[in-house]
């Protein structure tokens, strides 16, 4: 993944945490972002995961 959609991606679930909720806007933009790229590195995996098991595990809301 290129360092400014890396970076895009980081700014996204920062913000995502700091609301403590995710809509479909930001959802759809979240997945534009990891199905840009043919292969996401580490780091950017684990950003990734760290919002769906936050998801999973009541830490994030989920609104529409």
């Amino acid at each position: 993944m290129s360092h400014a959609t890396s970076q895009s991606l980081k700014v996204l679930v920062d913000q995502i945490f700091a609301d403590r909720r995710i809509n479909r806007q930001v959802q759809q933009e979240l997945m534009a972002i990891l199905l840009s790229q043919p292969h996401l590195s580490n780091q950017d995996h684990v950003t990734a995961q760290r919002v769906f098991d936050a998801i999973r595990q009541g830490r994030l809301r989920v609104v529409d």
